[in-house]
């Protein structure tokens, strides 16, 4: 949360539209981000049994300053605050609603943990700074979306998701640079059957090659899949079909 509050004190334009969410100014990106953040206070702290209307949620529209780089860092500081500390009196293992059917709080804690992690990417590309990621965070980013992925074609029968059923084809994300206890690969693969995954090293249709916060940028559609420092090879167009058609964040 500190480097997404980095971003707001910098000194860059909050009107100024962020290119990988392009309907949202900063200043609207980082009230998505504090918004989310109090909306899931809510649920946690209160042990919510259902999804929770926004107009529940206590200050989740943010400061009325706009343009106010001051009082839209306080406000998400404070936001990050209230969640930390519900989660925190919570235990990882309360029962609450969720969205993806794993119903405790150890869940958001993870899910509001990769929300802050690819849209302080958002911000920090538009404010043209540099971005980096805990390493531990960004394979675990990975492997979350693919869990969903995962959901979604078990529990939303409309989800784009189902699109990529037919034979058999695979993709490698190949991350380099990290640690040996860092895991840094992945296998995806498609089928009559639908999606599955697990980590791993094979030959696969096309892979996906370069450093782990690119890799994980790629695979969240923040960077193109040609940026400096990422490799594709094989069938490129497998990969931004998946990239498609299993959208999430």
């Amino acid at each position: 949360m500190g480097q997404l509050r980095t971003v707001v004190t910098s000194g860059a334009d909050l009107s100024r539209t962020v290119p990988t969410t392009p309907d949202w100014t900063l200043e609207q990106l980082v009230r998505h981000v504090g918004g989310a953040l109090r909306w899931v206070e809510v649920i946690v702290r209160t042990g919510a049994e259902d999804d929770v209307p926004e107009d529940r949620v206590p200050g989740s529209a943010g400061p009325d300053e706009r343009g106010d780089p001051a009082a839209l860092d306080a406000w998400l500081a404070e936001s990050g605050e209230l969640l930390v500390g519900a989660l925190r009196k919570a235990g990882p293992d309360a029962k609450m609603w969720s969205w993806a059917g794993i119903g405790n709080a150890g869940f958001w804690a993870r899910r509001m943990t990769h929300e802050v992690t690819v849209h302080r990417a958002d911000a920090t590309l538009a404010a043209g700074l540099p971005y980096e990621v805990a390493p531990e965070i960004a394979a675990d980013a990975v492997d979350e979306w693919l869990e969903i992925v995962e959901w979604a074609q078990r529990t939303l029968p409309d989800d784009a998701v189902h699109e990529l059923r037919g034979p058999r084809r695979t993709i490698h994300l190949h991350a380099t640079g990290t640690r040996p206890e860092v895991h840094s690969e992945w296998v995806i693969e498609l089928g009559e059957e639908g999606v599955s995954w697990r980590r791993g090293h094979e030959k696969a249709t096309v892979a996906l090659r370069g450093p782990l916060t690119s890799v994980l940028l790629a695979f969240y559609r923040r960077l193109p899949l040609d940026a400096p420092g990422l490799e594709t090879h094989g069938d490129r167009e497998l990969l931004e079909l998946w990239l498609e058609r299993a959208t999430f964040g």
